[in-house]
């Protein structure tokens, strides 16, 4: 213990008080002897930068039982990684810089749920650099982060149904193509039809649709 607390800047009595929080996992036990290990560290480490960016001692424990209980990469990422998509690993302080003041026990929840983040070790991967960079984006913008949550289950709803149309399409009229074909004109459709509609919804009075749309 003594030796975990030095290597994590802290005093054993502030770790005996994270233990007793449950901020940190019991120690491995060999006999009389606790091993603590990487994981313990990189934890402790954690904490103390989450309190740095104006975290609470309540608030930290929360978001650890969400991320301890949170899906791994493994299950998150089902047969493996998105073949289009460029993951990001982030460390917990990294991802509250992300989305400052909006990291919460709620929100990290419902990432997880949505699949937009998983765990492996002490890191959080992100499953898209894009819908990472156009998440924090729109944050910033003054949307928050549970409504862009909550907006992206509902896209994602929208696009099973659009890749489900493209698919039945590919296996009805043109079996012998590739997959991979199908992706950029696929793509290129949606990119069309939603320009379109945007730009109908935004030059219509208060965002109404235009008559006869």
């Amino acid at each position: 213990m003594e030796e975990l607390a030095k290597e994590a800047g802290i005093s054993v009595r502030t770790l005996r008080f994270y233990r007793e929080r449950g901020l940190i996992q019991p120690p491995r036990r060999e006999g009389r002897i606790a091993w603590y290990d990487d994981h313990h560290l990189a934890r402790l480490r954690t904490i103390t930068g989450l309190l740095e960016r104006g975290h609470t001692l309540n608030g930290i424990a929360d978001l650890a039982a969400t991320f301890d209980s949170g899906r791994d990469v493994a299950e998150a990422f089902g047969l493996g990684e998105p073949t289009e998509e460029t993951p990001v690993r982030l460390t917990p302080e990294q991802l509250a810089d992300y989305f400052e003041g909006e990291v919460t026990p709620e929100n990290l929840a419902g990432a997880l749920d949505l699949g937009y983040v998983a765990t492996d070790g002490d890191e959080i991967v992100h499953i898209s650099r894009r819908l990472l960079e156009v998440s924090a984006q729109l944050v910033r913008a003054g949307v928050p982060l549970a409504t862009v949550l909550d907006s992206g289950r509902r896209v994602r709803e929208h696009a099973e149904s659009l890749a489900n149309l493209f698919v039945e399409v590919l296996l009805i009229h043109a079996s012998g193509a590739e997959p991979d074909q199908l992706r950029p004109l696929a793509r290129a459709v949606v990119d069309a039809e939603l320009s379109m509609a945007l730009d109908r919804k935004l030059r219509a009075p208060d965002g109404e649709t235009p008559a006869g749309d």
